[in-house]
């Protein structure tokens, strides 16, 4: 499929999350993509980084109705 698009790393890719969520998360990656694929370690430290606007995403959806 292809290698991971954050800066210096060459591993294989295991998903894609858009590029303002992977700013958001503050991985170096290169300008103008639209989708930053991400290799499982990246993926993690992506998930971690953004678990907290995740649980207030999730929280609004569930009390805002």
């Amino acid at each position: 499929m292809g290698n991971c698009d954050i800066q210096n790393c060459t591993k294989p890719v295991e998903r894609s999350v858009s590029a303002e969520n992977a700013k958001s998360a503050g991985l170096k990656y290169a300008e103008g993509l639209k989708r930053v694929h991400l290799c499982k370690e990246h993926y993690r430290q992506f998930k971690k980084e953004t678990k907290k606007d995740r649980v207030i995403e999730s929280l609004g959806r569930t009390f805002g109705r």
